[in-house]
């Protein structure tokens, strides 16, 4: 019986595992009870409420007045997965596999541009000078996608100078942060 009772032992406190854990929960438990209070207050004693939770105003109240820059980055932000889901769709079916090649990354750089700065409409409203940087952005936004989108699409490199003021545009916009 002793020979079960030393296994049953050794398997639940004397090997190497067993331990660890062991001298790990002790840790925890002594360093948890450093960080109670060392003498509880009187029962009569008066205990101070907690404070109120901090109020958090829903987005649309905090914009304010540019409430329009949280639409239209909902707008934006929607026709950038509308326009993901058709450039997987449509380049998929390409013959010329280095048309396709390109083509393809053309319009996932329009693409991963056109999400960007729909996440960054949302902070718009936050920004010291909204009606600049948003316009800037917006407007930099759909020079640079959209051009670069119709390029993908069709294959004509007449618009790619248009994608450069739209970079352009999108500089600007977000150096206007630090004015």
């Amino acid at each position: 019986m002793s020979s079960l009772g030393d296994s049953v032992g050794y398997l639940l406190f004397g090997n190497p595992i067993s331990q660890a854990l062991l001298s790990t929960a002790s840790g925890v438990i002594k360093g948890t009870q450093a960080l109670l209070p060392k003498r509880l207050p009187a029962p009569n004693a008066t205990v101070p409420a907690p404070p109120p939770p901090p109020v958090r105003l829903p987005l649309w109240e905090l914009a304010g007045r540019n409430y329009n820059f949280i639409r239209l980055a909902g707008l934006c932000g929607s026709s950038a997965v509308i326009m993901g889901a058709y450039g997987k769709h449509v380049f998929s079916n390409d013959a010329n596999m280095e048309e396709k090649m390109e083509a393809k990354t053309v319009f996932e750089t329009a693409n991963r541009f056109h999400f960007l700065h729909s996440f960054a409409l949302l902070a718009m409203p936050l920004v010291r000078k909204p009606l600049l940087t948003g316009s800037l952005m917006t407007l930099g936004t759909i020079l640079f996608s959209g051009a670069l989108y119709y390029r993908a699409c069709t294959g004509d490199r007449t618009y790619v100078p248009v994608a450069t003021c739209g970079g352009f545009c999108l500089i600007v916009a977000w150096l206007t942060l630090i004015c």
